[in-house]
């Protein structure tokens, strides 16, 4: 898949800007006809299941986090960075450090991976795994499929590189682009993947602290799953990781519920702190530059400003950033060996950092 770096550089990039820019003055030159008349029917149909949850435009205490102490934040970023928890996490229970006691986790694609692996005592299943792909990356190419994306992936995947905001009419443009692909890895598949990875529940939602997110591919309303909405739409939890996980033109969408899913990333919040708002100590792990994204969509993000807004509520937060060498291919499995590596090292530095932090 093209970096962004790569993709505002060419033909293709400028097209796709033009394109996303069309879409996205349509849709508000519609305003309240065509486009809140399609809207209509999700409001009346679908705010029961509890999924959504809007991001707040300032500083706003969770009720889900009110009264915790010990908060986790996990970002995405491609099998890189379920590489990079691996050896991450692997270096940090090495040091007597177990980010497990956390009182609540929050996951974001590759973040719910490595969330729900670590909390449903599967990690060293996930761990062992991503090292055996590491020296038959292959291997792993061919459990999942997301390379030579055909014309309807290359669609969206242009789309989401040439975003140049969150906003909801931005987020709708890429998710009904990410509807309109014919991937090679999609729904059941994904969910699949996600359990053989990490072990999770295909049937139930055994762990209360973990935290999903997603993207309502119709709406672009950011969706957040956790054990009692779960429950009341049989939403396992290998399932909204798979959700979480569902980068357009590349997997999924994936259904929660009645709702057809992309990843949580897509969105101007990328590490989704304000979730863990008013919680006492939070450390947040974010895979970017600290003023980008993810480095898998072209939505721009400040994750400082995101930390302000946490520390405005109270939490103090401790921020690790993975970061990835330059130009680096979040999807390519070649980059498991280097990727787990990167996070054991990383570890043998923050460990006493967050043994200190968390104490």
């Amino acid at each position: 898949m093209l970096s962004r770096r790569h993709l505002f550089h060419t033909a293709a990039g400028v097209a796709a800007s033009a394109m996303l820019a069309g879409a996205v003055t349509g849709a508000r030159a519609a305003g309240t006809s065509a486009g809140q008349a399609a809207l209509s029917p999700s409001s009346r149909l679908f705010d029961g299941d509890g999924l959504v949850r809007p991001l707040p435009d300032k500083p706003t205490v969770s009720d889900l986090a009110r009264g915790l102490d010990r908060t986790l934040v996990l970002g995405g970023g491609g099998e890189y960075y379920v590489a990079w928890y691996c050896g991450f996490f692997h270096g940090l229970l090495e040091q007597g450090v177990d980010p497990s006691i956390a009182e609540m986790v929050v996951g974001t694609s590759a973040g719910s991976y490595a969330g729900a692996s670590l909390l449903s005592g599967r990690f060293w299943q996930l761990r062992s795994e991503f090292d055996f792909f590491s020296h038959f990356p292959a291997l792993f190419a061919k459990l999942a499929p997301v390379s030579a994306p055909n014309a309807s992936q290359q669609r969206a995947r242009e789309i989401n590189f040439a975003a140049r905001d969150g906003s909801p009419e931005t987020i709708r443009a890429i998710g009904h682009a990410s509807l309109a692909a014919a991937n090679h890895l999609d729904g059941d598949g994904v969910s699949r993947l996600a359990w053989l990875l990490t072990g999770a529940s295909r049937t139930d939602w055994p762990v209360e602290k973990m935290f999903t997110t997603a993207n309502d591919c119709y709406t672009g309303e950011r969706l957040v799953v956790h054990q009692a909405v779960a429950r009341k739409s049989a939403i396992p939890l290998a399932h909204a990781a798979a959700a979480s996980s569902s980068l357009p033109g590349v997997m999924g969408p994936t259904q929660l519920g009645q709702r057809f899913c992309m990843d949580g990333g897509i969105s101007r919040s990328w590490a989704h702190t304000d979730l863990v708002a008013g919680s006492k100590r939070a450390i947040v792990i974010t895979l970017t530059n600290g003023y980008e994204g993810s480095l898998l969509s072209g939505i721009p993000h400040n994750i400082y400003n995101e930390i302000s807004a946490l520390e405005a509520t109270g939490t103090k937060a401790m921020l690790i950033i993975a970061g990835t060498p330059p130009d680096v291919n979040l999807l390519d499995p070649k980059q498991i060996a280097p990727a787990l590596k990167a996070g054991y090292d990383r570890s043998k530095i923050e460990a006493p950092k967050i043994k200190n932090f968390w104490a």
